[in-house]
């Protein structure tokens, strides 16, 4: 099966809205026989897909499954460039490799890598990252700004504005930012965002954005050890999400957020950051490889550095660290 056409075929069904497409009108502008595309359609009724066939009228796509294969996707795209490449797999070790290889490769701006499910993700400091099959987004983006390999860090405060706005659109709820990394809904953890670097010394060729989000989780997909801090957007709102819809609009937020960036640096961004930050105003423990810092969190600077006033008077930036809010 050609999966170009398939992929078409999809795309067709999906923006038909209830009209039937006539098998022998696909077949003409594929220049395949009525049978290849009737097993293209077989081939999606395996996949979960319900197509009605109307005699003398064609196929109805009656529903659809809860996937992120490009054709969900891209019906909610309204981005000029992010998510206009999609590399999807149902399962896959981690979605950072599989792009990092693509960066190198040289795809465009804006790729995105995206999976039902990961058996090896991964967080900051290498730890585990549980990335349960169909319920949340596991997903990584090429970003190829124009900037100095000093601005980059700054893109995982990027992101996290970009996923809490996304999820407020598609869900209703708001989110709130940890720095550096992490969303919290109602104190629990549901986001969490990896940022890596391919760089010379004064150039960036690519950001790596790894954006993993609990979306359809029930308490019971998540490992006994962390079901006391993490969520899903759907515990809170006991609503199902369509997952392909949320990383559409994530997509839309992350690219005018990141033009914003490049353009006019993370000033105008952090108004918004701060906005929506859960930190700032509390006694924090920040806890680093060789020490531990304990103060009142005072705000970010432009940089995105944490300013940390200790009960000594003096103010510290914390450019890496795990956070504990402590009241």
């Amino acid at each position: 099966m050609n999966p170009t056409v398939k992929y078409e075929i999809t795309k067709r069904l999906l923006t038909a809205n209830g009209q039937p497409l006539s098998g022998q009108q696909l077949a003409d502008d594929f220049g395949l026989s009525r049978t290849a595309i009737w097993k293209h359609i077989k081939e999606l009724e395996e996949e979960g897909y319900e197509i009605e066939t109307i005699k003398k009228k064609g196929y109805v796509l009656s529903s659809s499954p809860d996937s992120l294969q490009a054709a969900k996707i891209n019906q909610y795209l309204t981005t000029k460039r992010f998510g206009h490449t999609i590399h999807y797999e149902v399962s896959c070790p981690s979605t950072q490799p599989i792009a990092h290889q693509m960066a190198q490769s040289g795809a465009p701006d804006g790729s995105i890598v995206v999976c039902e499910e990961q058996t090896a993700g991964k967080g900051r400091m290498a730890r585990v990252w549980t990335s349960t099959q169909g319920k949340g987004i596991w997903m990584s983006v090429i970003i190829r700004p124009e900037i100095p390999p000093t601005k980059a860090p700054q893109f995982t405060l990027v992101a996290a504005v970009a996923v809490t706005r996304a999820i407020e659109d598609i869900a209703d709820v708001r989110a709130e930012i940890k720095w550096p990394n992490d969303l919290l809904i109602n104190g629990k953890k549901c986001t969490g965002i990896l940022t890596e670097l391919q760089a010379d010394m004064d150039r960036v060729h690519a950001i790596i954005l790894g954006i993993g989000v609990n979306v359809n989780q029930q308490v019971t997909d998540f490992p006994e050890e962390i079901q006391s801090i993490a969520t899903s957007i759907q515990m809170v709102t006991g609503k199902t999400v369509d997952r392909a819809e949320l990383v559409a609009r994530i997509l839309h937020h992350l690219e005018i957020y990141t033009d914003l960036y490049v353009m006019h640096g993370f000033e105008p961004l952090k108004i918004l950051w701060e906005s929506y930050s859960c930190t700032l105003g509390k006694r924090i423990k920040a806890i680093m490889i060789h020490q531990q810092i304990e103060g009142l969190a005072l705000g970010i600077t432009s940089e995105g550095i944490l300013q940390v006033k200790t009960d000594d008077g003096q103010i510290h930036g914390i450019y890496s660290a795990d956070i504990e809010i402590q009241n």
